[in-house]
């Protein structure tokens, strides 16, 4: 069985695979954005192109981004929101992270996408990568409980 790329669990024969050769369109948001990146482990940028919204697409550097995309190791893909988007619905926004190893350097994609369906077709509009969130500290005084959940002062436990 040659699992899908995406990490729906299918195979890709039943998965991304009639989307990526149009023997079927994508029919929701999240659905091309997992064949976006299948169509990226396999280097098949002229799908890229095609699910690009024609508005997105002054600039686009196909031989750069093929040569990118094929000396690219990748290890995965991991959706981590969706809004929107279904079948019935013009626009979805999907976040996600590609996680990849790009010349021996482990990569993590972060992205907050946005799709448009137009005339039936779901079209990746624009993508702004998430921010990392700052860490916060929190002072723990030492008669506060300890973090470690010990239910112990934080001075008789982990504070000695």
């Amino acid at each position: 069985m040659n699992t899908c790329p995406c990490g729906s669990g299918r195979t890709y024969a039943d998965c991304c695979e009639p989307i990526i050769g149009g023997v079927q369109p994508a029919e929701t948001a999240e659905q091309l954005m997992r064949a976006r990146y299948s169509a990226y482990v396999g280097a098949q940028m002229d799908f890229i192109f095609e699910t690009t919204h024609p508005d997105q697409r002054q600039g686009y550097d196909h031989a750069g981004t093929k040569e990118w995309a094929e000396s690219s190791e990748w290890l995965g893909l991991e959706i981590i929101d969706t809004q929107q988007g279904g079948q019935e619905e013009e626009r979805g926004e999907v976040e996600f992270i590609a996680r990849f190893n790009e010349k021996g350097i482990a990569r993590e994609h972060h992205e907050h996408a946005e799709f448009k369906k137009e005339d039936g077709r779901w079209y990746f509009a624009e993508g702004n990568m998430v921010k990392a969130k700052p860490i916060t500290v929190t002072k723990i005084g030492r008669n506060d409980p300890c973090t470690c959940g010990s239910g112990l002062k934080y001075k008789k436990c982990c504070g000695k």
